[in-house]
C-alpha cells in the first residue's frame, strides 16, 4: 500500500508551524526533508490513531540527522504531528531496517 501520494505539500498552520522548533529543536524544513530523502521508513501509528489514523516516518535530513516524524495524511497534504531525534533505541531499529533493506 502506498501511503505518500505524490508529489508531497505540506499542510502548516498557526497551530503546528513552529511548534517542533520550540518543542524539540527541529525546523519545519527539516521534519520535510525526511519525506524527501531515502532511507526512510513509515509505519501506522496505531497507538495514537484515535480520530484519524496517523503515521510514523523514520528518515535523515540533508545534514543527516535521523528524525522521527509523525504525521498524517489529509488528501494530498501531510500534516506533520511531531519531529523530533530518535532516541538510541529508535537509532538501533532504524539501521536495523537499513540493512534488512539492502538485503533484498
Amino acid at each position: 500500500m502506498k501511503i505518500l501520494l505524490e508529489p508531497v505539500v505540506f499542510d502548516w498552520d498557526k497551530g503546528n508551524i513552529d511548534k517542533n522548533l520550540h518543542k524539540h529543536n527541529v525546523l519545519d524544513k527539516e521534519a520535510e526533508e525526511v519525506f524527501e530523502n531515502e532511507p526512510k521508513f513509515i509505519f501506522e501509528d496505531e497507538r495514537h490513531s484515535l480520530t484519524e489514523i496517523r503515521y510514523m516516518v523514520w528518515g535523515i535530513t540533508d545534514k543527516g540527522r535521523r528524525l522521527l516524524v509523525f504525521f498524517t495524511q489529509r488528501g494530498r497534504r501531510v500534516r506533520i504531528i511531531s519531529a523530533r531525534d530518535m532516541h538510541k533505541k529508535e537509532r538501533r531499529a532504524y539501521e536495523e531496517e537499513i540493512q534488512k533493506a539492502t538485503k533484498v
